[in-house]
């Protein structure tokens, strides 16, 4: 066991503060590999931005748990070295069960998610209410969902959308005691998040609940999953470079700066890093057919995610500049 505090991590809970204050979404990014964590820790210096470094089930799986752990304390130092003084949060996104989340604590995580969602109410409220309860223990934040998002993303599947019933989130959050709550508005998982043959054909998301949820809770902190924009020009790399993404599409970037104004205060992003590797490492193979040295793609793609972080931070999520104002 090891306490986050050992590790460098802050808790959300100053971050949260701040960000309700100053009407901006703290990035939550997801990472898989060393590239990206490097591209997140230069992308959130070099804007001074909090972050919130998010790692999956899948992640863990993937990676090891205790690789992930010290690959996030180096991130960390790295941020140390460079001389980017920003509030760095390591968090468990959608942790499926109580001893998931039990597990990444006592692995140093400053914060986790339980994502009872797909669970009846009474057991929703039940375990994260327990995951709450040990958490707090140890100083950790908790995030809780309710309402269920659609689409795929890893373990995360849903064919239907359920938008999160704004009269039962006080209830919520007061039998859970958790910190912060992620609900359902129109945001959904993956690359594939509306059914509809062009871009000026997506949705609006239901501000209309995020108001009323934001009515009833006051200045509680609003997580929105689910909230890549499945940004075109990569998506266009990809199928120009051999690969097959049809009628791809994210949540408009305009959506996402007003939910800002609306009380939220946390907006994960996932599949557009993701995206954005896929489409440098197709382009540089399929022009360099030559190349066979890792570090010469994986580097070109760390760098334009680097850039596509810097610009979610200054112009979607308002979070640049506001790593001074917490830490």
């Amino acid at each position: 066991m090891v306490s986050y505090k050992e590790l460098g991590f802050k808790n959300t809970i100053k971050m949260f503060e701040i960000a309700l204050k100053e009407k901006f979404a703290i990035p939550g990014y997801n990472i898989n590999n060393l590239e990206q964590l490097q591209a997140i820790i230069n992308g959130c210096g070099e804007t001074d931005s909090p972050v919130i470094i998010q790692i999956s089930k899948g992640a863990r799986d993937y990676a090891n748990q205790t690789m992930l752990r010290y690959l996030g304390q180096g991130g960390v130092e790295m941020a140390n070295d460079l001389g980017y003084n920003i509030p760095i949060s390591l968090h468990l996104d959608h942790g499926d069960s109580y001893d998931l989340c039990k597990s990444c604590i006592d692995y140093g995580f400053s914060s986790v998610m339980f994502d009872g969602s797909h669970l009846d109410y009474e057991e929703n409220v039940k375990i994260t209410k327990n995951v709450v309860k040990y958490a707090h223990k140890k100083d950790v934040s908790v995030e809780a969902e309710l309402g269920v998002l659609a689409g795929i993303e890893e373990h995360v599947k849903s064919e239907e959308h359920k938008y999160t019933d704004p009269e039962k989130v006080e209830e919520f959050v007061k039998r859970t005691q958790c910190d912060s709550l992620a609900i359902a508005i129109g945001t959904s998982h993956g690359a594939y998040k509306f059914k509809v043959e062009k871009e000026e054909d997506i949705p609006e998301l239901r501000f209309d609940i995020l108001k009323e949820v934001k009515k009833r809770l006051g200045d509680f902190p609003i997580v929105l999953h689910g909230s890549s924009s499945v940004l075109q020009n990569y998506v266009k790399i990809i199928n120009k470079y051999g690969g097959s993404l049809k009628k791809a599409f994210g949540i408009p970037e305009s959506q996402l700066r007003k939910a800002t104004e609306y009380g939220v205060s946390k907006i994960n992003i996932d599949t557009d890093g993701r995206l954005v590797f896929t489409a440098m490492i197709r382009k540089f193979l399929t022009e360099n057919p030559e190349v066979f040295d890792p570090r010469k793609y994986l580097g070109l793609a760390r760098q334009e995610l680097t850039e596509m972080i810097k610009r979610k931070n200054e112009e979607v999520l308002n979070s640049a500049g506001k790593a001074s104002l917490i830490v």
